[in-house]
């Protein structure tokens, strides 16, 4: 890895929104669904740095540049990571691991029992980048009804003998 991880500054806003725009934008080709994250798809960054719950964000440089960007969410004595994302051209790097293994440091040394991750069930890519990180014990499962039907679900895996979409 050559890029280098420093907490989040004020300067870095439009690059780390570039890169929830990303995040947005592959989202919405997982699941083939323009309307994820509305008109602006880097909005949500503006809404996430407002979080009661966000104890810190962290960035990753290269070259100069931010091209990584990683949080920690902490609520009562569970951490979770929100979000990760690493820019296309950066990744398989290590970049995500230091960014990921900083926040899970940062969680820790600030008392949480566990330390969490909340891939979309559809970013297979994110799972096993996860998994190979540590992350393999199952906490909260979240199931919905979708009230949109003009979006397409697609087979899922099994739990407990029961099949999902996603």
């Amino acid at each position: 890895m050559d890029a280098a991880v420093r907490p989040y500054a004020d300067p870095d806003h439009d690059a780390c929104r570039a890169l929830w725009a990303e995040l947005t934008e592959h989202h919405r080709a997982i699941y083939r669904a323009d309307d994820i994250g509305g008109d602006d798809p880097g909005a949500g960054f503006n809404d996430y740095l407002a979080l009661p719950t966000r104890v810190g964000t962290w960035v990753a440089v290269a070259g100069g540049v931010v091209v990584g960007l990683a949080g920690l969410l902490i609520d009562g004595d569970e951490g979770e990571i929100e979000p990760v994302v690493v820019a296309a051209a950066h990744r398989r790097t290590g970049i995500g691991a230091a960014l990921v293994a900083t926040a899970v440091d940062a969680s820790l040394a600030g008392g949480a029992a566990t330390v969490g991750v909340r891939p979309v069930a559809r970013n297979g890519e994110a799972v096993r980048f996860f998994h190979a990180l540590g992350f393999r014990t199952l906490g909260h499962v979240e199931m919905f009804i979708p009230g949109d039907a003009a979006r397409e679900w697609l087979a899922g895996p099994s739990l407990h003998d029961r099949s999902f979409r996603f």
